[in-house]
């Protein structure tokens, strides 16, 4: 076996929770059970990784073995990575029949025909999902198998899910390679991104329902200034709180929120002011790029008005954040900043 692939194989285990490393080696099936028997998994990992690469030489573990190790690793953990979604389109609406065979031979003719030091494998798992993982080289040097990218590709939709490696400049070439592999014409990034996979699956397939905000926010009402016992003022407290957690629920729901960590969308608006005040001499529109950033950003979002940080309910400008998802985050605003009143280009 290749020391380079004997080290691989060695920071793959190193990198699997002690609890876990039996588990993930029987998914992994190159090793017998009769060999995972002679493994002490109860030792400290360093030497569990040791024993594990002795092993697999004797069985002569190739690369192509190994990548199939971290593939499962990737799929076990995959908030380990940051994944970005991307749409495909077709020029009509005709269905074809999908051909996974035909799938994995034309990907990697069209990676292999613009680059000849590249490792691609493929893992297909549960609702038509397909895991692919490249390992990038160049003309004079072998694919590293550090620096790989992940593509998470359902057969019966039109979305992909790709973690980059840092060679951001592959990109293109493997945009290219599903586009041709999969019969479609063109792909677009929908500017959406998290480390939890899952949540951005339930982003694009519709898994996540929403209530949106669909009127204007109550008006400020005139408070009476004399004197109020502290008996009214709980109550009016209490009746704020929950007249705020109310709206909160009509916006978010009740149930736990999708992790999104990243959004951004175009806004394109017009100013507002007194024609005689003439504050822009050309009446061109307002154009700015909004991004927003997170560990949750939903959660924070719905945790803003109960804290005080702002009104409720929120501005549609925040809410409509997953809806806008689907359409890029391309929001056009026509007749200045007045709630509900955007709608895609």
């Amino acid at each position: 076996m290749d020391e380079t692939v004997a080290e691989y194989i060695r920071r793959t285990v190193l990198k699997i929770p002690r609890d876990e490393i039996k588990m993930m080696l029987q998914k992994w099936g190159f090793l017998s059970e009769a060999q995972l028997q002679t493994i002490n998994f109860h030792q400290i990992k360093d030497n569990i990784s040791l024993e594990v690469v002795q092993l697999c030489e004797e069985n002569c573990a190739s690369i192509k073995q190994a990548a199939v190790l971290d593939i499962i690793y990737n799929h076990i953990y995959p908030n380990k990575r940051m994944w970005s979604v991307y749409q495909m389109r077709k020029t009509g609406e005709e269905m074809e029949f999908f051909d996974l065979a035909d799938f994995k031979r034309k990907f990697k003719k069209c990676l292999r025909s613009a680059l000849n030091n590249v490792t691609i494998n493929f893992r297909e798992y549960e609702d038509n999902e397909i895991w692919i993982r490249v390992a990038w080289g160049t003309s004079y040097t072998k694919p590293n198998q550090y620096k790989t990218s992940y593509v998470v590709y359902h057969s019966q939709t039109s979305y992909v899910f790709i973690s980059a490696s840092v060679l951001r400049s592959n990109l293109p070439l493997l945009c290219q390679a599903l586009i041709f592999a999969s019969n479609y014409h063109d792909i677009r990034e929908m500017e959406l991104r998290s480390h939890c996979l899952n949540s951005l699956k339930d982003f694009v397939f519709k898994r996540y329902s929403q209530n949106f905000q669909t009127y204007c926010p109550r008006p400020l009402q005139e408070r009476s200034v004399a004197p109020e016992t502290d008996l009214r003022i709980i109550q009016e407290n209490r009746s704020e709180k929950e007249r705020i957690q109310r709206l909160n629920r009509e916006v978010f729901g009740d149930g736990p929120l999708p992790k999104l960590e990243f959004a951004q969308y175009k806004l394109e608006t017009a100013f507002k002011s007194d024609p005689k005040m003439s504050v822009l001499a050309k009446k061109e529109p307002f154009r700015c790029l909004i991004r927003f950033s997170s560990p949750h950003l939903l959660e924070s979002l719905r945790s803003l008005p109960p804290a005080g940080m702002a009104d409720a309910p929120l501005s549609p400008l925040l809410t409509c954040i997953p809806q806008k998802a689907r359409n890029y985050f391309k929001i056009r605003e026509k007749k200045g900043f007045i709630p509900g009143s955007f709608v895609s280009p």
